[in-house]
């Protein structure tokens, strides 16, 4: 390696492996591996200020190969930004900066959470699709405010990952020439040789799906050739793939190219002896004042970039003012006040959501997303708008049949920013998407998952398409709110809700069959629950989601004919209502009323922390049946003289 760069990219290596000693916990291998490529394409190509990380048009930088955090918190506190030593010093421990995995929630200047692999791979293409999007729409001439770079350094077990092939046959497909992916191709994976099991032609693959595709053999210390690499990806008009063959763990003499420095510190003697090999003198954290300043050009250069670019969105605020303002509202992650009609028809809540779409397309210039294959039946398809492809001008995602990746491009989508996303499928598929709904929990990212054909109502598909356990595994994970509405009404409230919520993903769980416009249904459903049907002298507690809230009524009309005097509470949010004051929740449950029962056709596990130990859950706690709706419904027992029995038995 040139001289001139021996001590930056070996900095990197040992502030990563002295910080991982320190823990005693890490991956050394492959920041040791990488740093060559990172560094080129940090200091030679990455436009980033790090005194503004923020800024809009900003090149991307994701580490798929989030095990490798050390290499990034080394780049990030060498170029400047906001993570001193002492940071780096306390990487993996409680309450630090430097997690073991790069966490955007935490560390200021990360661009995705990274770890469960092929995750970033996904993110790097949303990131690319946004950046066209906002392009198309916003840029002017004279005005190139979205004109950036989105890179992704991923890694042999990104690319055994569904989810990482799902991704890149979208890229090839819309021809994301913004996308450049470094890969780390090190041959090792945590228990031993990639060979083992992965043993494909990764060029030819990725030559097939669209990518434009370099190798560079020598990427332990060819700096140059990475950086040229680079270059010629960035005038490619397809989405590129660089291919670095690197040793893991480059440096240590008695674990280079071996899986033990994969997942585990060197050790000091180790250490030691790797810094006698690579010839870096200096104490652990030490690094020396000019390494400094050869990353400080990193700040230097972007920050002149940014500010040139500040000038420009000055004048583009002055000659679009309306346009600047829409910008600022989606970067905000504001939106504004929408009002929508209420069917006079009955009609599914997908049918009724479909038609709201319609209207958010026109208020909210941002709103952007797609489906699986589904539209037609999932009704998101954008009337009016064209397919998102080479121009970026269309606001239909066509996804395919990849479920994975379309929620993990949401995700890139939000990461970046200026975008509200959309997902659709139907539910029984959102099992294929749900490492990615986890990660936007996690991530509090406002994508709106809209899954429909919501129970085992949808009928002849069958078992197989036919949703059970899904409300209440998707209930269990924080920071995602499952909505579940009964009627138009609530479905329009369900829409306003996901709209405003910033906090987190919001899942949309609509019907596939025809449901009555309920009296007194409320579009307010911001509290997750309320009483739909209010009885003096209540004896008796009906709570029912979603198409279930019908049935229950025609329950409640049944008994308070028979003089049990029984209220009825829709809930269509679980985590809403769990967020309300004791006060409310009393008001909708009160605790004077133990006769409860709740309906709703999935599994009943969970309800009773809402029932008590008397009450009764009615649900379907086993597969479904094929059958039409009606049938298959009737047959697992969602029926109104169930229900009436059931609260008898509470009463008796």
């Amino acid at each position: 390696m040139a001289r001139q760069y021996q001590d930056s990219v070996d900095a990197i290596r040992f502030l990563s492996i002295d910080a991982i000693q320190k823990a005693n916990s890490g991956h050394p291998g492959l920041p040791m591996g990488a740093a060559p490529m990172a560094y080129a394409l940090w200091r030679k190509h990455l436009a980033i200020d790090p005194a503004k990380p923020d800024w809009w048009n900003r090149d991307r930088f994701v580490l798929s190969a989030g095990h490798g955090s050390m290499l990034l918190y080394s780049l990030m506190h060498l170029s400047g930004f906001k993570l001193s030593i002492e940071d780096i010093k306390k990487f993996r421990q409680l309450g630090s900066q430097t997690p073991g995995h790069p966490e955007r929630f935490i560390t200021k200047g990360v661009e995705a959470t990274t770890g469960p692999l092929g995750q970033g791979t996904a993110n790097a293409v949303g990131m690319a699709m946004a950046e066209r999007f906002l392009a198309d729409k916003y840029n002017k001439p004279k005005f190139k405010l979205f004109d950036h770079y989105t890179y992704a350094l991923v890694s042999d077990g990104d690319l055994m990952e569904g989810v990482a092939c799902e991704a890149a046959a979208i890229a090839g497909h819309l021809k994301l020439g913004k996308l450049i992916y470094l890969y780390d191709a090190n041959d090792v994976t945590l228990d031993g040789p990639a060979e083992l099991s992965f043993t494909e032609n990764i060029a030819m693959r990725y030559e097939s799906q669209g990518w434009h595709v370099q190798t560079i053999t020598d990427g332990d210390e060819n700096v140059d050739a990475i950086s040229d690499a680079v270059a010629a990806a960035k005038k490619s008009s397809q989405p590129s793939l660089i291919i670095v063959k690197t040793t893991i763990g480059y440096g240590s003499p008695g674990k280079q190219g071996s899986s033990s420095s994969h997942g585990s510190p060197l050790g000091d003697s180790e250490i030691d002896a790797t810094r006698k090999a690579l010839g870096w003198s200096h104490k652990p954290f030490e690094i020396p004042k000019d390494v400094y300043q050869d990353f400080a050009a990193i700040g230097a250069e972007g920050g002149a970039k940014r500010k040139d670019w500040d000038a420009t969105w000055q004048r583009y605020q002055d000659t679009y003012p309306t346009q600047a303002a829409e910008l600022k509202q989606a970067f905000a992650g504001e939106v504004p006040a929408l009002e929508f009609e209420v069917p006079a028809k009955t009609e599914a809540t997908r049918v009724t959501s479909g038609a709201i779409m319609q209207e958010i397309a026109k208020q909210l210039p941002t709103f952007f997303g797609g489906d699986a294959d589904l539209g037609c039946s999932t009704k998101t398809l954008l009337k009016g708008e064209a397919d998102f492809a080479g121009t970026g001008s269309g606001r239909n995602i066509r996804f395919g049949v990849r479920e994975h990746a379309m929620a993990s491009i949401c995700n890139g989508l939000s990461y970046h920013g200026g975008i509200r996303p959309y997902a659709s499928t139907f539910f029984v598929f959102s099992d294929y998407m749900r490492p990615a709904v986890r990660l936007a929990a996690m991530n509090h990212l406002p994508v709106t998952y809209v899954w429909t054909h919501d129970s085992v109502a949808l009928g002849e598909d069958g078992p197989t398409h036919q949703p059970v356990e899904h409300l209440m595994s998707l209930r269990a994970m924080p920071g995602l709110a499952v909505v579940r509405p009964a009627d138009a009404n609530e479905t329009i409230g369900a829409w306003k809700y996901a709209l405003q919520r910033n906090s987190g993903p919001t899942a949309l769980v609509l019907s596939r069959q025809n449901l009555p416009v309920l009296e007194n249904a409320q579009q307010d459903i911001s509290k997750g629950a309320y009483t739909l049907l209010k009885t003096q002298g209540a004896k008796a507690l009906i709570i029912a989601t979603g198409s279930e809230v019908s049935l229950a009524l025609a329950a409640a009309d049944v008994l308070n004919s028979e003089n049990i005097p029984t209220n009825v509470v829709s809930m269509p949010c679980w985590e809403a209502f769990l967020m309300q004051t004791p006060e409310y929740q009393e008001e909708v449950l009160p605790s004077s009323i133990l006769a409860r029962v709740s309906v709703e056709a999935g599994a009943t596990h969970g309800w009773h922390r809402f029932l008590g130990l008397r009450g009764e859950a009615i649900g379907i706690d086993r597969f479904g049946i094929s059958a039409p709706g009606a049938q298959a419904l009737a047959w697992l027992g969602l029926v109104e003289e169930n229900v009436v029995a059931a609260v008898r038995r509470q009463l008796s």
